[in-house]
């Protein structure tokens, strides 16, 4: 194979180092726009350039060119959910070229198919219900950002709060999610040949169970607000979800029946188990507990305590019942010593 933008390593610690694996590499973010540029438009010198790079460096130089367009977007149109629109794609987006990178440069794996492949089940299913939900409807916010703009009150430190963390953190955080990928790709390079065994089998079959599981709390709280909406506009209950729901529970005004009965964010939970199983995976891979990729999980799992945090806020300032469902039903695990409060079926009356 010939010799390409990644690093050769001796044993297994070495696939984790950032100081072998990253930090080299890191120069080339000072000639890629001079080569992109010199490039053209020509497509046979463009796949040179980005055959060339570092497949990390060059994702690490989109994650920039992101998060600028995201600020001045988001300064421009008062609209702070210029990332939230690219949630669901990004790290679709990075785990494919991970793969497609590794295609191209003649190293062929598995693992990293199976990534990408994952990826794009993952991605297709949250941007589906991100789009229903009206995400990307023209002027569309959440309604979180609005909250937090009244608290920090001060024009200039939300800018800068707006250029750190929500356009610079979090599309760093969609790329360092995904580096375990890159590790993969150093793996298929160094050992050649691979055999997907039946540990393989089980991390990628765990990940796409979480991403079941995230469709399936999505949809329960998708039928929940769909039913909740046309009972508070009528009175009466739709045909399809007589089964599901009665006057008592819309309105209560938030789902606590199927996976909601167990867990208060089910969805965040499958979320978070997605990217955590895919870096511990990586893990089993190099032998390693714990190494530079892992600053990603950590970070993705502290930015959904954070935003669950200021949801449950909302929610028990606007439902009165709230505050006894977080007594009886997990934030995130279930708490198997608490019976789960069982939904009463629809009556005739309820009809």
């Amino acid at each position: 194979m010939a010799s390409l933008p990644l690093p050769r390593v001796e044993s297994l610690a070495d696939y984790t180092s950032f100081r072998l694996t990253v930090l080299p590499y890191l120069e080339q973010l000072r000639w890629l726009p001079e080569s992109l540029r010199e490039a053209g438009r020509d497509v046979d010198n463009l796949k040179a350039v980005y055959l060339a790079t570092n497949p990390l460096v060059s994702a690490v130089a989109l994650c920039g060119v992101l998060a600028t367009i995201f600020f001045i977007a988001a300064e421009i149109n008062r609209n702070y959910s210029q990332v939230d629109r690219f949630w669901s794609i990004l790290p679709a987006l990075y785990n494919v070229h991970f793969a497609v990178w590794a295609r191209l440069s003649g190293i062929q794996t598995s693992s990293l198919d199976t990534i990408a492949i994952i990826s794009v089940v993952w991605s297709a299913r949250l941007t589906f219900n991100y789009w229903r939900k009206g995400g990307y409807s023209i002027g569309s916010e959440d309604y979180r950002w609005q909250i937090v703009r009244s608290r920090v009150n001060n024009g200039f430190l939300f800018m800068i709060f707006n250029f750190s963390f929500i356009a610079v953190a979090q599309s760093l955080l969609l790329l360092l999610i995904t580096a375990p990928t890159y590790i993969f790709v150093i793996l298929a390079y160094n050992q050649g040949s691979e055999t997907f065994s039946l540990t393989d089998l089980a991390f990628s079959r765990a990940v796409f169970f979480f991403i079941v599981i995230e469709f399936f709390a999505d949809q329960q709280q998708w039928n929940f607000q769909t039913a909740k909406k046309e009972y508070q506009t009528n009175a009466r209950i739709p045909g399809a979800y007589k089964d599901q729901f009665n006057a008592e529970d819309l309105e209560r005004g938030f789902v606590v029946s199927g996976l909601w009965s167990w867990s208060r964010h089910p969805n965040f939970v499958a979320e978070q188990a997605v990217w955590v199983t895919l870096y511990a995976w990586s893990c089993y891979k190099t032998g390693t507990y714990f190494y530079w990729a892992g600053l990603g999980v950590l970070g993705y799992l502290a930015i959904f305590q954070g935003s669950t945090r200021l949801t449950e806020t909302i929610s028990a300032g606007k439902y009165p019942e709230y505050s006894d469902y977080q007594a009886r039903v997990g934030r995130f695990l279930p708490r198997f010593s608490v019976e789960a409060k069982k939904t009463k079926h629809a009556s005739k009356k309820d009809n």
